[in-house]
């Protein structure tokens, strides 16, 4: 059986990270009541989603006050990966909805989360997540993969003359 969460309101929703760079796990975290869901999440999934919450943020109104507590809550284990993420923006209750489903192989039931936060949860933590994402190791110039401080094997340069940080 699936299973499906509805944080129709909850009052944490965060991103974080925990590990050395290079080496980092990124978590994302939400809290309604009694229910605290952490998720494994990529890298790149936690700047696009960021990116996307700026923009929606942007194009309505000006938020109010934005949540200052957005430190992961401990245990900070994955109940499980995040596979695709969709974003809506509620007109009516003006709030914004995130659908989050399971990583699984294809043909297998996964998890689904359905979250819906209020735009001053969305900036805060497109600006978290931003701030995070660029504290990481620089991305390569040609392939746009992380470097590490010794290179990397850049398939934009057919194994000749790895970039370096």
């Amino acid at each position: 059986m699936t299973e499906a969460y509805d944080l129709a309101t909850p009052g944490r929703f965060t991103v974080g990270a925990v590990g050395p760079v290079g080496q980092r796990l990124f978590l994302l975290q939400c809290r309604e009541g009694g229910l605290l869901l952490t998720l494994k999440i990529e890298k790149r999934q936690v700047a696009v989603l960021a990116a996307t919450l700026a923009t929606i943020v942007r194009d309505h109104e000006r938020p109010g006050h934005l949540p200052d507590d957005l430190a992961l809550e401990e245990p900070a284990e994955p109940d499980w990966t995040v596979g695709t993420i969709g974003v809506s923006y509620d007109e009516d209750d003006r709030r914004i909805v995130l659908v989050v489903e399971e990583l699984v192989p294809e043909g297998e039931p996964g998890a689904i989360a359905r979250v819906s936060i209020t735009r001053e949860q969305a900036a805060a933590f497109a600006i978290r997540a931003t701030a995070l994402v660029e504290a990481g190791r620089p991305p390569c110039p040609l392939c746009g993969s992380p470097l590490d401080p010794s290179g990397h094997e850049c398939p934009r340069t057919n194994g000749h003359r790895p970039p370096v940080a």
